[in-house]
């Protein structure tokens, strides 16, 4: 199984042991819900933020349940939902909460759907390892970077800090239909798709690495894994939301600190799907084994007892269905 990785994420997890002693994270490692008998199909799209999660833990069930073919797709999050909403697949990778609008699609098509945590990651702003003025930056001067009225108005770093240089920032990050593209407007411009339009983006997280890796005078943000996975390439960009500038970082993330670029990681679940054995059985597998999979891909897992909540959630949305599978 490909996974990202990184002495950064090794850093993390070495942390993340130390405090396990007094909070300890769902782990997983278990195949309790993954059985040699399941069939069928299970198809994913979504969010490229939750993709590396989706995927290890698809990768780990497709050698307990060698009947059962599992797809995760990448078509970001708001292009995963326009499909969920269709009735095309059976699970969507969400890195934010569903909109109204995609609410309203999916009861056009009498789709409902249950919403799961799976774990939490942190915003990324970043920059050129050449750069040597910038350490931290305001969620203020995030702001006036990147909301709708500067462009073509702030376009030189001096406009931001007088003493920065007289050069033009070259911005860089994921396009419209990304959940971190909604997630950082909504958390840095005050609203979900407001943004600037005059900068380079993508919804491929490794064109915007190339980007800011390749200019000095580059700014841009992405998910932190994304960083993690290529930090050698990259400069990192503490964040100052009103308590001082906070690094992104296993604690700061999971404990709130890292504000206002903090979020939870979701996955949406068909209820026509989880009428089907196999779809419950992976749903809790991947629960189940969530918070080491993230991990291992350099996301932060999420408690045991928040796990255990998700976990009773589905059941209870099982319970609610007309006729509930029961999970082998």
């Amino acid at each position: 199984m490909k996974k990202l990785i990184t002495i950064f994420v090794a850093i993390l997890s070495i942390s993340f042991m130390a405090m396990s002693c007094g909070d300890s994270e769902n782990t997983g490692g278990g195949d309790a819900h993954a059985t040699s008998s399941d069939k069928g199909s299970i198809g994913i799209d979504g969010s490229s933020t939750v993709f590396p999660i989706t995927e290890a833990v698809a990768e780990e069930y497709r050698a307990v349940a060698k009947d059962v073919q599992v797809t995760v797709g990448v078509s970001g999050t708001g292009g995963g939902f326009k499909k969920f909403s269709r009735g095309e697949t059976d699970i969507s990778d969400a890195s934010r909460p569903i909109k109204q609008k995609e609410i309203d699609a999916c009861k056009e098509n009498n789709i409902s759907y249950l919403e799961l945590s799976v774990a939490y990651d942190g915003l990324a702003v970043i920059a050129n390892p050449q750069n040597d003025w910038l350490t931290d930056i305001t969620v203020a001067e995030l702001k006036k970077i990147w909301e709708p009225a500067a462009k073509g108005v702030v376009m030189n770093w001096n406009q931001i800090r007088p003493e920065w240089p007289a050069e033009k920032i070259e911005l860089y990050g994921p396009g419209t239909a990304s959940g971190t593209f909604d997630y950082f407007t909504e958390a840095i411009c005050g609203e979900s798709g407001a943004c600037r339009a005059d900068y380079n983006s993508s919804e491929d997280d490794n064109i915007l690495v190339t980007g800011v890796a390749g200019n000095k005078y580059a700014l841009g943000f992405f998910g932190l894994a994304y960083y993690s996975e290529n930090q050698d390439k990259l400069k990192l960009v503490a964040v100052d939301g009103g308590n001082g500038a906070i690094t992104p970082s296993l604690e700061t993330v999971k404990d709130g600190s890292y504000a206002p670029l903090s979020r939870p990681l979701f996955i949406y679940v068909n209820s026509t799907a989880a009428a089907k054995a196999h779809v419950v059985n992976f749903v809790k597998y991947y629960i189940e084994n969530a918070g080491a999979m993230a991990t291992d891909v350099g996301y932060i897992p999420m408690k045991d007892d928040e796990y255990a909540a998700e976990n009773a959630k589905f059941e209870e949305f099982l319970s609610s269905l007309s006729s509930p599978a029961t999970a082998e």
